[in-house]
């Protein structure tokens, strides 16, 4: 790599550097963590969002932990020796002030190295500053020409490429690493801006070099799925490509990564793992209270995608544990595909725009016919609340078609909620109920929606007239619930379950709705109450309403499938036992077909696959997966927050909308309407 390059590749790097130093500087204005000292070394501010604050978070800890527990490794008991920190990539971390604030550096010291003009920046930033001088006492500043930029007893900042291991070696040895006390290497999302070779060069070079060390390591993983594409474009629009992602693309191949290059011990695991088993549910608790929060999805798929790995040599430190889980994180991997749902785009380019959204609700009018509503996507070239409406219908046998539909009148319009339900009483009239305009302001009050052609019999000639219902007794301000039509005593009643408002996180009270009177009633319900819930799926089935899936109390995904059976006197929950277990998900949809309940999508922790279709049998219980084969559809296709509609007759899922903001990469919006093939589906017995 010549000089332009490099110059090239480490403005880039800086870039990221400065934005991940705002986030964290956000981060702790925010009361996520204690830490005084990142608004220190850059002053400038920025407001990030509650998901980009959680991303930063658990990194935070996960990296804190690992830090922590060596010191706590190499200072304890009567062995207790000096020990040093060897952070790979430093920029404008504020490490070693938290340690040297907490009295953690007795006998220990930090070496940091980063790019030269990072480096130097750091040591003029911290020269200018008292409370850092103060903290740090006696220092002197290196010459502009030595790769030694910043020196005290127990700190010193280095300007080096890390691909010149040579030129490193020399300077860490005359700046008085000691590579045969106990090493921390830390590399905080680092290796994966190094080509492979490069990444390999320092991973062998760390493990020949050291003879008793720890190597941390933070990064990136799974580039394969939609949420991985997603980050991997934003990367390279950074000009800061992720290098080497396709050839450890797991926690699995990153272990085996530090075993063949020299590192006789490693664990790994993703942050959704971290999180639950290292977290005390105390802290978990605080964390997940500080800001309202409404991104659930993309929280945990952010987690799918990161990972901790430390890697141990020597005779002491390779049978520690830096990564000692408090409680085991329980694989639950779906069971070997049964068979494959072929997807297949059932709208043309110039429909795309309009079906941009998540967090909608869709419901089938007449056979042909679908409206869809709310949600948050793309309109009029801006991602927004969708405050219009669209009708999707069909004009062959292979497509559909969009058309915009308008509120008519001067009176009540479309607020644009967000996860709130719909429900068909007729063809022309639809019943909304729930939602939320944000996460601390739900959608005030029940609406009806009546379509009415103006004109010719097109689509494109109808409108629509919203008109507030006025429920009794009763005022529904909860989102992410479900509603089911249900039948009792030969009348017909909307039973709507769970969800989560302003006050509680996850609701776990159930209501019924005469559909008649538009009046709530009592209807009597005997068994044991499910676990509280939101974003579970519901659908009818014999007169009642089966519940699958959804996130739990402490914002953990639920496996347990219900069923509000009819009796005479009521109705009665019971539990469906299905084997083999399925995967915990939510944010899915389901749908009953020829005996069988179909959780379509989703998102889940506790395996690396991605969701596919599970199909259920309900007479037997067995649970069969199958893989949505993508060939045919535009990648990436995210089937979290989407809609779908079953199409018996032609045995097809009508997939609409779906997607997610992906952490800090981008918002993500699948572009088209489309079908899964059913065909192979063998009915139920």
């Amino acid at each position: 790599m010549g000089p332009r390059s490099r110059e090239r590749r480490a403005g880039a790097v800086q870039k990221t550097n400065d934005s991940s130093a705002l986030s964290k500087s956000s981060l702790a204005s925010r009361g996520y963590v204690d830490d005084a000292f990142t608004s220190l070394l850059v002053p400038a501010t920025a407001r990030r969002t509650p998901l980009i604050h959680r991303g930063y978070y658990i990194r935070a800890r996960a990296v804190r932990h690992c830090v922590l527990a060596f010191l706590k490794l190499t200072s304890a008991g009567p062995e207790a020796r000096r020990s040093q920190i060897l952070s790979l990539g430093a920029g404008s971390d504020s490490l070693y002030f938290h340690l040297k604030a907490s009295g953690l550096l007795a006998g220990a010291g930090v070496w940091e190295v980063d790019f030269p003009v990072v480096a130097r920046r750091k040591a003029e930033r911290i020269e200018e500053t008292p409370e850092l001088c103060a903290l740090i006492g006696p220092f002197q500043r290196g010459r502009p020409e030595s790769t030694l930029c910043f020196e005290s007893l127990d700190y010193h900042i280095l300007g080096l490429d890390l691909q010149q291991l040579q030129q490193l070696e020399e300077a860490l040895d005359a700046a008085g690493l000691d590579a045969a006390i106990p090493t921390l290497l830390l590399a905080e999302a680092v290796l994966t801006y190094l080509q492979p070779s490069s990444a390999a060069a320092l991973i062998a070079w760390a493990a020949r070099r050291f003879s008793n060390a720890f190597f941390v390591v933070y990064e990136q993983m799974k580039p394969q799925d939609a949420f991985g594409q997603v980050m991997l474009q934003h990367f390279q629009q950074l000009n800061s490509p992720l290098h080497g992602l396709d050839l450890f693309p797991d926690v699995e191949s990153q272990r085996c990564r530090f075993l063949e290059a020299g590192w006789p011990a490693c664990s790994a695991m993703d942050m959704n793992e971290f999180y639950r088993c290292f977290l005390p549910a105390e802290e978990r608790q605080r964390m997940e209270h500080l800001e309202p929060f409404d991104e659930f999805e993309e929280w945990h798929l952010k987690c799918s995608h990161y990972f901790i790995l430390t890697a141990s040599k020597g005779d002491t430190l390779s049978q520690a544990l830096l990564l000692a889980p408090l409680e085991a994180f329980p694989q639950v991997d779906p069971a070997s595909p049964s068979g494959v749902f072929p997807a297949k785009v059932v709208t043309n380019g110039s429909q795309g725009s309009n079906l941009k959204r998540y967090g909608h609700a869709s419901v089938l009018l007449s056979p042909g016919i679908v409206l869809s509503a709310g949600g948050f996507g793309e309109q009029e070239g801006r991602h927004c609340r969708v405050s219009k409406l669209h009708l999707f219908s069909r004009y062959s046998h292979v497509e559909w078609k969009s058309s915009q539909i308008y509120c008519w009148g001067t009176g009540l319009q479309w607020d644009g909620r967000l996860y709130h339900t719909m429900t068909r009483l007729s063809d022309t009239q639809v019943l909304v109920l729930g939602g939320r305009l944000s996460p601390v302001s739900p959608a005030l009050g029940a609406v009806q929606l009546h379509l009415r052609k103006s004109g010719d019999n097109s689509t494109e000639s109808i409108n629509v007239t919203v008109t507030k219902v006025d429920l009794e007794d009763y005022t529904l301000s909860c989102w992410r619930h479900s509603t089911t039509e249900v039948s009792y005593q030969n009348e017909k009643y909307l039973f709507v379950y769970g969800g989560r408002n302003v006050v509680e996180p996850v609701l776990s009270d159930w209501h019924f709705l005469h559909l008649g009177t538009m009046a709530w009633v009592k209807i009597p319900v005997k068994g044991g109450a499910p676990d509280p819930r939101h974003s579970h799926s519901a659908c009818p089935w014999q007169g009642g309403a089966l519940i699958a899936g959804g996130l739990g109390a402490s914002e953990k995904p639920l496996k347990s499938v219900v069923f509000l059976r009819p009796i005479s006197c009521g109705f009665l929950w019971e539990s469906i036992d299905i084997q083999p277990p399925i995967t915990p998900r939510y944010s899915h949809t389901s749908h009953v077909f020829n005996g069988q309940l179909l959780l379509v999508g989703g998102v889940w922790i506790h395996s690396s696959s991605v969701p596919g279709v599970t199909v259920i049998n309900l007479s037997t219980g067995l649970s069969t997966e199958y893989q949505i084969d993508t060939t045919s559809v535009p990648w990436p296709l995210m089937l979290h927050n989407h809609t779908s509609i079953l199409l018996p007759e032609e045995r097809q899922l009508l997939l609409l909308g779906g997607g997610g903001n992906c952490f800090s990469f981008g918002t993500y919006f699948n572009p088209h309407t489309v079908t899964l093939d059913l065909s192979s589906l063998s009915p139920g017995q």
